[in-house]
């Protein structure tokens, strides 16, 4: 159907596609009124069927619009194309017109492997600039993700989407639509998978996922589906980021954590505080600042937030009971300090017991229904040993191959997520598994001399054990006549042993009397032997046998032969 739509609202001409989403395709398209360059986002059709997500649709396109800020994809114009579908209905097309970035998308570039921490800091540092500039524009984004971010190629950040997602959860669309432009639930908020308000600090939550996610090359939480997940976001602690790559700073570990904290008022409270903080750890000190953040700050961290939703009220009660402190002491008279600590004493045993019951309290089983299961301990078993055991406590394995000196080839290094932490059902576990050495391929040292076909062989990081001397009709004395295994077979183990196969200069000639005179000539005058044949004829006899042969057994290299035969 987008094949229809070459041309928007008269002006912008639709050009190559440059990628598809859940919600929307993205096409490289030109504005023939201003002969610039535009980046063309066409949704998909079934999310403009109601009247009410087009208008809601058309203010957050324009609020998004007037945000211009370098770490923010301008956003041109928006609108709706009416076309014809395959089937001759009517159908509208939403599109969005914004800015044209030559980059890369951050979930390609963490598709390669965890960045440095310094480089994911760099790229955090304008991610959180941005969201500091909309949500003091009192734009919350809602879908913060690697696949919202661009960075191009001088470094420069960009974020994209600003006010789609709130189109989209704000209108009448369907859960379904809407988890379409929300994205996946691995960058859910709790509040979000709760389904309460959201404000500024569910950006700062999403941020920090995608921080985690840049430092390990994945997310925090992963499940078969968006339940599962959400149930974690819900219940579960992440693992450390440090737990999974060394090279994460205790410093910067904390600061993850602290932006991945379930409750809202224990996280940064403001897209500043997250930046200073993560600026503060990745120079190696530990940040000090107070959960909650400044308190000047506290009644400006709900951007863009509705004053009647139970989130602010929330935010006032937490501060009337922070104030309770500050209050000047009452005259009235007060329990007696002997009862205050018995009262102290017998909480403190009652947390206590309950902590020893909740930590000895038995992994559930798996048949008790979508609870949640602890990875078993795998490393060192063969991978089918591993997989049946995840299979036993309903768990998916898959299977990556690493180059390892040490482990044995086909046994399991570690698991990811590693053993004893908490997944839901049919999670899929990654089995990192030794393949062994490298392997490598045998040179070819045919015609180098022995010196150099062993210095070759090592080189390819083969060690050369036996040098056997063999016989060649044309290969030089002293020369490599090949190696064993051959070179060009299939790849072998590296520091594998090979033989070196040198020539001894010499042939062994065979004893050809009694052979047709033809046969004769023909063998030794071939390739295996190259021995120059001279011919004597015997008219004593008759049948062009040969009779007699001047050369047998160990002779010099192209040596010459004569054969008598019967030609009588």
């Amino acid at each position: 159907m987008t094949e229809r739509v070459r041309i928007l609202a008269g002006r912008y001409q639709v050009g190559d596609l440059l990628g598809r989403g859940g919600m929307a395709d993205v096409y490289e398209g030109s504005d023939s009124r201003l002969g610039r360059k535009v980046a063309i986002k066409l949704l998909k059709p079934t999310l403009a069927n109601d009247p009410a997500f087009r208008s809601r649709f058309r203010q957050e396109a324009q609020s998004a619009s007037r945000m211009a800020h370098p770490t923010i994809v301008r956003v041109y114009d928006a609108g709706e194309e009416t076309i014809r579908d395959d089937s001759g209905v009517e159908v509208q097309v939403p599109f969005i017109v914004m800015e044209y970035v030559e980059g890369r998308l951050l979930s390609d570039m963490i598709a390669d492997g965890p960045l440095a921490p310094e480089r994911a800091v760099k790229i955090m540092d304008g991610v959180l600039t941005a969201l500091e500039y909309s949500h003091r524009a009192g734009v919350v984004h809602r879908d913060i993700k690697p696949g919202n971010i661009m960075v191009t190629a001088a470094g420069q950040v960009k974020v994209m989407d600003f006010g789609i997602a709130r189109a989209i959860s704000d209108s009448a669309a369907t859960i379904a639509q809407t988890s379409a432009i929300l994205g996946t639930a691995q960058y859910f908020s709790p509040e979000q998978a709760r389904g309460e308000s959201v404000d500024a600090r569910t950006d700062l939550y999403s941020a920090g996922i995608v921080l985690y996610e840049m430092l390990t090359g994945r997310p925090p939480f992963s499940g078969g589906t968006a339940v599962a997940v959400a149930y974690q976001h819900l219940s579960e602690a992440p693992v450390p980021p440090a737990t999974l790559v060394p090279a994460v700073s205790p410093a910067l570990n904390a600061v993850v954590l602290r932006a991945l904290a379930k409750d809202r008022f224990e996280r940064f409270q403001s897209a500043v505080d997250f930046r200073e903080d993560v600026d503060v750890a990745v120079e190696g000190k530990v940040p000090d600042r107070a959960p909650g953040g400044r308190d000047d700050d506290f009644s400006t961290t709900l951007f863009g937030v509705n004053p009647s939703a139970s989130a602010g009220s929330a935010a006032t009660l937490r501060r009337l009971s922070a104030d309770e402190d500050d209050r000047v002491p009452r005259t009235q008279s007060r329990p007696p300090v002997a009862w205050i600590w018995a009262g102290i004493s017998l909480m403190a045993i009652v947390v206590v017991v309950t902590l020893v019951w909740v930590f000895n309290l038995t992994p559930p089983s798996l048949n008790s229904g979508n609870v949640a299961i602890r990875v078993p301990d795998v490393a060192g078993m063969t991978f089918e040993q591993a997989e049946a055991e995840l299979t036993k406590t309903n768990l998916r394995a898959v299977q990556v191959q690493v180059v390892d000196e040490e482990v044995p080839a086909g046994q399991v290094i570690k698991s990811q997520p590693g053993p004893d932490v908490v997944v839901p059902p049919q999670q899929q576990i990654t089995l990192t598994v030794s393949s062994g050495t490298e392997m490598v391929r045998i040179p070819d040292v045919s015609y180098k001399s022995a010196k150099k076909a062993a210095a070759a062989l090592k080189k390819a990081g083969l060690a050369v054990g036996e040098t056997r001397k063999e016989n060649s009709p044309n290969v030089p004395e002293g020369v490599a006549i090949g190696t064993e295994p051959a070179a060009g077979a299939s790849e072998v183990h590296k520091g594998q042993e090979v033989t070196l196969i040198v020539s001894t200069g010499r042939i062994s000639i065979p004893d050809v009397t009694g052979k047709s005179i033809d046969e004769a000539q023909t063998t030794l005058s071939g390739a295996q032997y190259q021995l120059t044949v001279k011919v004597i004829a015997d008219r004593g006899c008759g049948g062009r046998a040969v009779s007699a042969q001047s050369l047998k057994g160990e002779q010099a290299q192209k040596s010459a032969v004569e054969l008598t035969y019967c030609a009588g």
